[in-house]
Order: C-alpha cells, then sequence, then structure tokens
C-alpha cells in the first residue's frame, strides 16, 4: 500500500532538480506575466491554456513544487498555499457554504479547531466533532447529507492514529468529500491511495525540514468521468465547472471560489526553499520515525514516577494494535510527556538541554512546547479534553539527533523536575 522509501528518495531528488540548465528550480519573483496576444489572454483566464496568469493565481515555481507533491502523494495535482492553514482554509472556502456541516474526526491542531469552530461559524458553516472510533457517529452524520470531512493522519497533540480506510469507505458511500491532514506523515501514509479526495500539508513542517519556509500544500484525486461524488446534488453549486474542466476540477474549483478572491497562494522564494527540503524528506522521515519509536521506548521504560510518555508505538497505547497494523513505518515525528501539572511541565521544559522551545513540529531539530499554557490558552477545559490536551501535556517532535541522547537529555530534565 506503501511505497518504500528507496522509491520516494529517488522520485523527490529527480523530480526537484533539472538536468539541463539550473539544476536547482527557479525562483520566478514576477507578480505578473505578458501573454502572447489577445488570444492566449483569453485561453489563460478560461483555463485552457495552461500558462501564468497572475502570481496570486499562480506561479512557475509554484507549479514545480505542486507538481513533485502531486506525485509524491499520488494526485492528479495540487496547489501551493502560503500556509499550512492556508491550504485547508482555501479547501473550505472553496466548497462550504452558509447551511453547510462539516464533521470534524479526532483531536485538532489547535489552528484548524478555531478555524473550524470559530471562522467558519461566523459564516454558517456548522459542525459536529466526533472521536476518531465513533463510527455510529460517523455513519449517522454522513447519512443527512453532511458537505465535508476534515480528519488528521495522526491527531495533533492527542496522537490517536484513526482508520483512514475505513472512514474514507464511508464518505465514498455518502458521496461525501474526505479532507486528511497528512502534515505529520509525508510518506508513510498516503490517504489519497485510501480513498480520501484532498490532502492537505503544512509544508512549513515535514517536508522543509528546516524551519525557513512558511507553506502549505493541497492535493486532489482526479474527478472521474462519471458517477463522481461531485456531482451529487449537494455540490451542485460546482458543477458548472466540474462538467466544464472535468479531471482536474478540483484545482479550477479551488482558485475560481477562493484563492482568486483571497489569495491563499504561496510565494515563489517559500516554494524554492520548500523544494530544497523536499529533496531529502525520504532521508529524514525514516530516520525520524524509527528514532520516535526508539526514544518512546527508552522513555517508558526510565521515567520517573509521575511523568507519562504516550507514543502508539508502546504497548500501553489505546492505539498500538492499529499502529501494528496500519503504520508499518511509523506514525510521524510526535510524542507526548505528560508531567501532571504546569509547573512540572515548565520545569522540565526549563531543564532541556538539546530541544528548542517552540510551536513548530517536524523540524530538522527536535522541538517541544507546553500545550495548555500556549497553542490551547484560549480553549475551554472541555475542549481541551477531547482534544487529548492535558494540563502538563508536553508535545515533542523528534528530530536528526542522536535518539539515545535526545532520551537521556529528557531523563536528566525528568530529574530535575521529580
Amino acid at each position: 500500500m506503501t511505497k518504500d522509501f528507496d522509491y520516494f528518495n529517488t522520485l523527490l531528488v529527480q523530480g526537484v532538480g533539472s538536468k539541463t540548465g539550473p539544476i536547482a528550480p527557479t525562483i520566478v519573483p514576477s507578480a505578473a506575466y505578458g501573454y502572447a496576444d489577445a488570444e492566449e489572454a483569453e485561453g489563460i483566464f478560461a483555463g485552457e491554456v495552461n500558462k501564468p496568469l497572475y502570481a496570486r493565481v499562480g506561479n512557475p515555481t509554484n507549479a514545480k513544487l505542486e507538481s513533485v507533491v502531486a506525485r509524491m502523494e499520488g494526485g492528479w495535482g495540487a496547489i501551493a498555499t502560503a500556509s499550512g492553514m492556508g491550504a485547508i482554509s482555501m479547501v473550505t472556502t472553496a466548497f462550504l457554504k452558509a447551511g453547510d456541516e462539516v464533521l470534524c474526526i479526532g483531536g485538532f491542531f489547535g489552528g484548524t479547531y478555531t478555524l473550524v469552530n470559530e471562522t467558519m461559524k461566523r459564516f454558517g458553516v456548522s459542525n459536529t466533532f466526533c472521536e476518531v472510533d465513533d463510527f455510529d457517529h460517523i455513519g449517522s452524520t454522513l447519512k443527512r447529507g453532511v458537505k465535508m470531512v476534515i480528519m488528521e493522519s495522526v491527531g495533533n497533540p492527542s496522537l490517536r492514529l484513526p482508520d483512514i480506510k475505513r472512514i474514507a469507505a464511508l464518505c465514498n458511500t455518502y458521496e461525501t468529500l474526505l479532507m486528511v491532514d497528512n502534515t505529520a506523515t509525508p510518506l508513510i501514509v498516503q490517504p489519497l491511495a485510501l480513498g480520501a479526495d484532498i490532502v492537505v500539508h503544512s509544508s512549513t513542517k515535514n517536508m522543509s525540514g528546516h524551519s525557513a519556509a512558511l507553506g502549505g500544500v493541497a492535493v486532489f484525486r482526479p474527478v472521474k468521468e462519471k458517477n463522481d461524488k461531485l456531482f451529487n446534488e449537494k455540490y451542485a453549486d460546482v458543477h458548472k465547472i466540474v462538467n466544464k474542466m472535468g479531471k482536474k476540477a478540483f484545482i479550477p474549483i479551488c482558485k475560481k471560489r477562493a484563492i482568486r478572491d483571497m489569495g491563499m497562494t504561496a510565494n515563489a522564494f517559500g516554494s524554492f526553499l520548500t523544494m530544497l527540503g523536499l529533496e531529502t524528506l525520504a532521508l529524514r522521515v525514516e530516520r525520524v520515525n524509527r528514532s520516535v519509536a526508539k526514544v518512546a521506548q527508552i522513555l517508558d521504560e526510565n521515567l520517573s514516577e509521575g511523568i507519562e510518555v504516550n507514543h502508539p508505538s508502546l504497548p500501553k497505547s489505546e492505539d498500538h494494535a492499529r499502529y501494528r497494523s496500519d503504520f508499518p513505518n511509523g506514525c510521524g515525528p510526535l510524542l507526548t510527556i505528560d508531567c501532571g501539572t504546569p509547573e512540572r511541565a515548565f520545569a522540565f521544559l526549563n531543564a532541556l538541554n538539546m530541544a528548542t522551545l517552540t510551536a513548530n513540529i517536524g523540524d530538522n531539530r527536535t522541538l517541544a512546547l507546553h500545550m495548555q499554557s500556549t497553542i490551547y490558552s484560549d480553549f475551554d477545559a472541555q475542549t481541551r479534553k477531547f482534544l487529548g490536551v492535558t494540563e502538563g501535556l508536553i508535545r515533542i517532535s523528534i528530530g536528526l539527533e542522536d535518539p539515545e541522547a535526545i532520551a537521556k537529555d529528557f531523563l536528566q530534565a525528568a530529574a530535575k523536575t521529580a
């Protein structure tokens, strides 16, 4: 089901680089583009001529990144955006309107949660949330005509693992769009192959790895000529575009109904920096996912009483069986440490020597952050409980350092916290 790392190493290095002329990707900084004649301008605006229109809706450097990521995810096409939240906002804005409902499965990153539960609510889009294995709720919600399902490949920071294939099958049965945030698990989970319609990434994270490029990407499956779910009456407002654009309809839907008017497009330099990181993504993902499981095991065996480590690779995890069956190459760079109280969590973080305290994940270096006092500080207790954010929870993103050295540093910090 998942291609091996050697395949991705070859695909990404060969896809990003060029054999002739400039070997590295070319940065095209122009905001506007000249058209050869009036007829070409007409064709470009109609979507019939594949040339740059205006930088707000596309850029040649972005197009290079989009082509590589689309192939990486097994998609028909992709759109690079200014951030990961830009990718999610683009998709939801393009497909949802007042009166629609979204189903949100599992724990969410704070930004996605507030987008759905606050911003989209202001514009009349309702929502319902459920746990990853609440299939009765998922089925009943889909049956009543929900417009879109949003989920993460791995809960951030809950680390819950969903049965993506089963959820996708339900979405396809009820002809409902499924968008999967695959930020934590590039290469090791392929949602489109499991039946999803749209995959989104914050390319700021694993894809680049170096914290130098803010960006996002949305990848789309091709639209089927017949019996595609987009022909369902609940998507009637995009039928005109689907009928005209066929297989590639997801892209013009997002560009004409979101990017054109709201400008979520990535900038050329950011896409260039992302591609520099993308070349080594497979090497980094393979190493980090081995390291995470090793660090989790060492900590589980040696942490002092009152401090708990959580990762699906550990037998005590409620998702350990799914980890073993569906995530053979790991589930991303995250693990969590629960110190019990904010005070102990602060003491633990302040005693670390290696980890960088920051809100990012998926970096080349190990990162750490207390969740309740930062990303989830504005959330009420009930919401934090649903999202898996306890008072003493620290989210760790494991980097490329020696896993034994990382674990040793965590253990010395825990000893000072006790």
